[in-house]
Formats: structure tokens, sequence, C-alpha cells
């Protein structure tokens, strides 16, 4: 006794602390007022697809990254050669493949005039590039009288790591500095950067801010001392020999501001040197008097006056053909430094703030109907029993959110999704244990008894079926982004927490439920189960499933060939997260269909097609990606700015609800990142099922489950619903799912094998599916109603989530009963015939084997 309530208190401890977690979201401002800070700030963010806002995607380019270090290395390198007599010529720069983690390499190469100097030139390459560590950065290949430099591979990843990292810094200081509310900045791979902006609608100036690089250099105009010398032009076109080596960097800037000049009232650039700036300025212009030192920002040149006279104080001023808003800019990002590599924007997202506001009503309408279905059907079922598991459902429900709260998560328009589609396949867990406890009741156990039978056999398949689906979930974290990865979590919490729930608090529950009222001992009469549901389930019992075996695998076969046809033609209707380009919705209150269509071909725009799209004067345009090399993946931002524009002008009112931009690098990496995906679930379940059933089994269950994902595959090729991510994520859940039901059937399969291995197979595996049918079609229709109202009411937004999966739970239900049932009797028939047991013998049975022998 003292056991078991010091486990109540365990559960009830983790209950508490998960409901006073997920408090703060809903507590009301009057009660937050009088809670500590620490507390009612702890809440769940909302992502942008649900708050409104812009969520851009920075590339690095570290092509120029490499080019710049290397140029800096081998102008040392070269002009050390110098200084010892060691002659050379033909010095090249060259770009080449590479397969590694660094796509191309620069080199730079040369000839020496004598062989003898080649171990010179490696010591003089150490000295120069020697690392803190006692490696390298120059790798230096010499071949006869040719050497070739190139950056050692570790030294370039290393500084793409410390370059992004100051990235990220530049970025988030220059977002700090034009006001945003929480801006978030964080490292995407290895070398992206991920800018997400709350309540952005248009972040068209925040885009020219984080394009700029802002390298800010002085180069003296080029002499006929000048050892290396490059043209640099101005805005106006005027070229300008200038020196290569930087005379002074403009990393010693301390503050710069953007004003009007006092004597020419045209806005100008101020700027401040640090000391040592300001020390090595006062020098570098008292040493080169009538000399014109050039300002170049990023590679143009602002301005070059002569220098009169030394200009000490370490301040100056750059003039050029500004405006005061450019002004002000270029001042903001010299104070917050340059950045140190070149970003492009390879992915653009916009979400206005009334399309969240949607997005929010229509996924918590949608949720709360589900909810409530799945409660009433689970009440209907098993009366106050179902009231038991409708209780720990909500409770699950709430340690999710608690769990997501604690962990700092972001709960988008995926994840509402994803809580929705947990509560319907949490309620399996539940019905499970119903259904073990029932069959134990008809055997005349006592309630306490048939409880703690029933929660004992349901444990390992339970087990089992939630562990394949984590397989899945887990694989959408680490491939998604974004709001994929929100769905994963959310799917993942509500696994973790349903299996606590239904385990451990409904038996804790249930337990307690049995209890007489008048004596402190348990109810020694069996339970009773007799709603109107269970009885019309029991007699769908004796159904011989494998009887018509032949005609459901030949429908099954068909029904692929067919989906795989209609992959091949009309194929799928991908969305712009797989072939690149723009989709932007907007509603227009001044422009007709056609008026638009003339707007937007008038300014040069062909290849944009446009759809009406749900109310009047509401439209949908798709702009095809302007450069499927990849190399300019600027031009699609600068495409949808100008169309943007373009529209704005012609009507003033328009409203641009939402904006998706995706550059080819960005949906070449979906497309290879789902299909391994897919690949490594696949293969990570077979892996499982193998380790934890016999190989015909876990054959039988992944062939059943490639069937369902090919019609899902063929549904959305023929209903033209968009793939996209979302819909990526679905085939992945559809993947977990469909598992799930078929572990259920094989492990009951299992341990009848195990009661009597000599019953016939057929009888076996339909007395199996008989004895889970009930289950299976309970746990089916919970799930339905789950996900039927997000279907119907939840907008376009989870269209290619939510309607696929209604479709993926009737196609996996069928399979499960005909399908795997038939696949798993040819496979053990086979094994029958080569005299092969359809089990391995347990740890338990070879003791026993082993004890009767002499």
């Amino acid at each position: 006794m003292a056991r078991f309530s010091f486990r109540g208190f365990v559960y009830v401890l983790i209950v508490m602390l998960g409901l006073l977690s997920a408090a703060p979201n809903i507590l009301p401002q009057s009660v937050k007022q009088q809670l500590p800070t620490w507390y009612t700030t702890n809440t769940l963010s909302l992502g942008l697809d649900l708050q409104g806002g812009s969520h851009l995607l920075l590339a690095a380019d570290t092509n120029a990254l490499f080019e710049k270090q290397l140029s800096s290395f081998s102008s040392d390198v070269l002009s050390e050669l110098r200084s010892q007599n060691v002659r050379y010529t033909r010095t090249t720069h060259s770009l080449s493949s590479k397969a590694s983690s660094v796509d191309s390499v620069e080199r730079v190469v040369f000839t020496l005039r004598s062989t003898d100097d080649a171990r010179k030139v490696k010591d003089i390459a150490y000295q120069i590039s020697a690392q803190p560590n006692g490696t390298s950065a120059l790798d230096v290949a010499i071949k006869q009288n040719t050497v070739s430099l190139t950056l050692n591979e570790l030294y370039a990843e290393q500084l793409i790591k410390d370059t992004l990292s100051r990235s990220v810094e530049v970025v988030r200081k220059r977002l700090n500095e034009t006001g945003l509310t929480e801006p978030s900045v964080t490292l995407q791979g290895k070398d992206a950067i991920l800018v997400q902006m709350p309540g952005m609608s248009d972040p068209t100036q925040v885009k020219k801010l984080l394009g700029t690089t802002a390298q800010m250099t002085f180069h003296w105009a080029a002499n006929s001392q000048s050892e290396q010398v490059m043209n640099k032009q101005d805005a106006a076109g005027n070229t300008y020999r200038l020196e290569q080596k930087v005379a002074l960097e403009g990393e010693h800037i301390t503050d710069a501001a953007g004003v009007l000049s006092s004597e020419t009232g045209q806005p100008v650039v101020t700027f401040r040197l640090d000391s040592a700036g300001a020390k090595q300025f006062a020098t570098m212009t008292r040493d080169n008097i009538g000399r014109v030192l050039a300002i170049v920002l990023d590679d143009k040149v602002v301005t070059a006056p002569v220098i009169n006279s030394v200009i000490p104080g370490g301040r100056g001023e750059i003039t050029g053909n500004f405006t005061l808003p450019e002004a002000s800019n270029t001042a903001l990002m010299l104070r917050t430094g340059a950045l140190p590599v070149p970003l492009s924007i390879i992915e653009e997202r916009t979400v206005g703030p009334d399309l969240g506001s949607d997005a929010i009503q229509t996924g918590v309408e949608s949720g709360v109907i589900g909810a409530l279905l799945v409660l009433a059907f689970m009440v209907a079922i098993y009366g106050r029993w179902g009231a038991i598991a409708s209780f720990a459902l909500c409770i699950n429900m709430a340690l999710v959110f608690g769990a997501l709260t604690l962990f700092g998560a972001t709960l988008t328009l995926p994840g509402i999704a994803g809580l929705i589609l947990t509560m319907g396949m949490a309620v399996d867990a539940n019905i499970l244990i119903n259904e073990r406890i029932r069959e134990e009741s008809k055997k005349g156990r006592p309630a306490a008894s048939a409880i703690e039978v029933g929660f004992e056999k349901a444990f390992a398949t339970i087990v089992d079926s939630n562990f394949t689906t984590l397989i899945a979930v887990s694989l959408l974290f680490m491939f998604g982004s974004g709001p994929i990865k929100g769905f994963a979590i959310t799917i993942a919490l509500g696994l973790v927490s349903s299996v606590f729930t239904a385990v451990a608090l409904t038996k804790m529950l249930m337990l307690k439920a049995v209890k007489s009222k008048k004596r402190n001992v348990r109810d020694r009469t069996p339970m009773r189960f007799s709603s109107p549901l269970l009885r019309l389930s029991d007699k769908l019992s004796g159904i011989n499933f494998l009887a018509k075996r032949k005609i459901a695998l030949s429908i099954s076969v068909v029904l692929t060939v067919l989906s795989i046809g209609l992959f091949v033609k009309p194929g799928l209707h991908y969305g712009v997260d797989f072939t690149g380009g723009t989709m932007i919705e907007l509603t227009a209150p001044a422009l007709s269909t056609d008026e638009l269509r003339d707007v937007i071909e008038s300014n040069g725009f062909d290849q944009v097609a446009i759809q009406e799209y749900g109310s009047e004067h509401h439209y949908l345009l798709r702009a095809p990606v302007l450069d499927s090399s990849g190399e300019l993946e600027n031009s699609n931002a600068k495409q949808t700015d100008a169309l943007k524009r373009a529209i704005s002008q012609a009507d003033s009112e328009v409203r641009f609800d939402k904006i998706d931009m995706v550059g080819p690098k960005v949906s070449g990496g979906f497309a290879e990142l789902s299909i391994l995906a897919l690949l490594i679930a696949g293969g990570g379940m077979l892996v499982y099922l193998w380790a934890r059933f016999e190989a015909h089994f876990a054959t039988a269950a992944l062939l059943t489950v490639i069937l369902d994902l090919t019609k899902t595959i063929g549904f959305f090729a023929l209903t033209g619903i968009e793939f996209n991510l979302t819909a990526v994520a679905a085939l992945l859940a559809l993947i977990g799912y469909s598992i799930n039901d078929k572990v259920v059937v094989l492990d009951r399969i299992r341990e009848l094998l195990r009661l009597d291995s000599n019953k016939p197979l057929a009888n076996t595996i339909n007395e199996a599916v008989n004895s889970t049918l009930s289950r299976t079609v309970f746990t089916s229709v919970t799930t339905l109603l789950a996900l039927l109202p997000m279907a119907l009411f939840g907008g376009d937004a989870v269209e290619s989530f939510a309607v696929p999966m209604v479709f993926a739970v009737v196609i996996g239900t069928s399979s499960t009963l005909f399908i795997t049932s038939t696949l798993l009797y040819l496979l053990g028939s086979r094994r029958e015939k080569q005299g092969k047991a359809q089990l391995k013998p347990t740890a338990e049975e070879i003791k026993a084997s082993l004890s009767h022998i002499p």
C-alpha cells in the first residue's frame, strides 16, 4: 500500500509540474500581475505563421570569403619571396571543384625560376599562415617549378564557422538598431543564417540592410611604385586605379552618423575611428600629402579626395550621392560593423498579421472541435472507463503544452496540427488497454486483476507501436526546418506523454475506481463494458479476412500501379519548397483579374501565373525560379520586390497576405532531404521490426506501408493538392501511423503463435485480426474525428497535411486488416514449406529444452 501511495504521489507531482508550466499561457492578466515575472513570462511563443512576420534565410558566399583570405595570405607570401630575392613568374588565380565539405577551391599558382627555392616557399608559407595549434592555413603543392597555394580544408571549415558566428552578431546588431521587436537570428546548417522577425509584414528595408556587406576600406591611388594594382569604379562609372593593399580597414570605425553637411547641405556620413585607427590615419595622411585616398564601400568608390594636410583626431566625412535615408543606413551598417562575408537571400517567407490571426482562429476552432469529438466518442464506447481515459487525454494535452513551454518551443500551425493528431493517436494506447481489460473481464477475472493483466499485456504493444512512430518523427526533426520541426517536436512530446498518462495515470485512476466504497478492498466482480458500440463491435468478430486475400492484394497492387501512373502523369503539384520561385498571396480591392494581369505583364513579368483564390479580389501569384544554377539567388528576391512595387503602384490598398520565396539552392536541398528522410524512415523501422519480430513479420509490415505510401502519393497527384514540406510531414506521419497499426496486429499474432504454434497459420492470423478489430476500428475513428475538422475548416495552410492524412487513415486501416494479414500469410506459408518455425524460440523455451537433455 505504501508503495502504491508513493507512486501515486510521484504521478500527481509530475502532472502538477506540467500544469504549472502550462498555466502562464492561459492565466488572465489580472492574475499574472500578482505572480512573479520569471513565472508569468515563461509562455509558449507563437510562430510567424500564427502571429504574422517575416522569415529570411541568408546564405554566405563562401567562395568570396575563401578568395579574400587566400588573396591576403598569398600577397604576404609573394611579398616575402620578393624580399628574399626568390624569383617567380606568372601569378594566376583559379577556381576548381573539390569533393569535400568545401565546394570549390580557390588557388594561387606561380612558377619559380629555380627549383632550389621550393623548400623556402614552404617555410615562408608556414611562417605566414601558422595557426595557434601548430598547423598551417595554407596547403602548398609544388610540381616541378609550379607552386599552387590553397587554403587547408580544416582551416577553411573553421573559417566558415568563425565567420558565420561573427555574421550572426553583425546581423543581430543591425536588426536591433532598427528597433525591431525581438528578432531571432540563428545559425542554420553549415553556411546559412535564419532571421525571423515577428510582426514584420514588409521586410524590404531589412533585406537591403542584411544584403549589404558594408565592407569599407581605404586605398591610396596607385603610382609608379605600387606593386599590386586594381581598378574600382564609383556610382557614376568613373574608374580609379588603386593599390590593392588596404591602407586602413573599416573595422577601426567606432561611430558613424548620417547627417547634412554644414558646408554643402548635402547628406554625408561622418565617422570616428578608434585610438589605433586614429593614429594610423594621422600617420598615413602625414606621409602621403598630395595623394588621392579612395574610400571603397562594398567594391564601389564612394569618395576619393586629395589629402592636402595631416588629418588628426580620427574623424572623417564620406561624401557621395546619398539621400538622407541612405546616409543613415550606411552609417548604421558602419556602426554595427561590416559583414565578414557577403550574404544572399535564398528563402523568404512572409505572413501578414491578418492571415496569422485567422490561422490561430481556425487552428484553435478545428482543434477544439476535434478534441471534443474524440472525448465524446471515448465516453460513448467505454462509459465511465472512457471518461477516465478522456480525463487522462486532457492531462496528456496539458503536459504537452507544459513541456513545449518549458523547453521554449515555438507553436506553429503545423504544430497545432500535430497536437490534434497527437490526441487522435494517443487514444490508441487507451483503446488498447481497455480492449485488453475487456478481454480479461470476459474470462471472468475480477476487476482489479483484469486491470493489472490488461495493462501488462498492452504495455509491450504500446511501446513497440509508439517507438516506430518516434522513428519517423525524429527524422522530421532532423531533416525538417521551421514549422515542420515544430510539428515533429509536438508529436514526439505527445507520444511520450501519452505513454505516461495511459500506462501510469490511467491505471492508477482505474484501480482507484474499482475499490469498494464500503470496504478498503478492491471489488471482486468483473468490470462491465456494455455500450451499444461495443455490442456492435462484438458482432463483427469471426470475419475471415484471408478468404478474399487474392482479390484484396490484387486491388491494392492495381491501385498502387495507378498511383505510380498518376505520379508520372499528370504528376504532383509541387509547391515552391521543391520547385523554387515565388508564391504571393494578396488582396487587391481595386484590381480585377484582367487588370492585375495587365499590370504584371506590362512590367515585364510574363512568366507570373495568376489564379483567383478564395474570396473576390484575392489572388495567388506564382513566379518561377529565375536561375536554376543557384549562383544568383538574390535575383529571385529582387524579382519579388519589383513585382510588389509594381502592384502597389497600381493599387495603393493592396495587402500582401503571404509571400514564399525559395531559391534553387534551398529547393534542391528540400527535395534531397525529403527523399532521404523517407528512405531512412523505412530503413529504421525495418531494422527495429526485425529486432523485435521475425524477418517475415517486418517484411510484411514494411511492404504494406510502401503500398500505403504510394497510394497516398497517387492521392496527391489525383486531387492536385500542393505537395510541399507539409505534405512530406504528412507522408512521414502516415508511415508512423500505419506501422503503428500493423504492429498491434503483428504483436497479437505473435502472442497467439506462442500459445499454440500447431494451429493452422490462417486460423491464427484471422483470430488475431478479429481480436484486435475493435481496437483497429475505434482507433481509426478517433483519429478521423480529430483530423476531419482540421481537414474541413483548417484552411489552406494545413490542407497539404490534414486532407491526405484523412485518406491515409482510411487506406492504412484497410491495409492492416486485409493486406498485412495476406502478406504475412504468404510469407509464413513459404517459411513453413522451408521447414522453418514461424517464431524463433524464446530464452525460456531454449532453457526448458536444454533442461530435458540428459
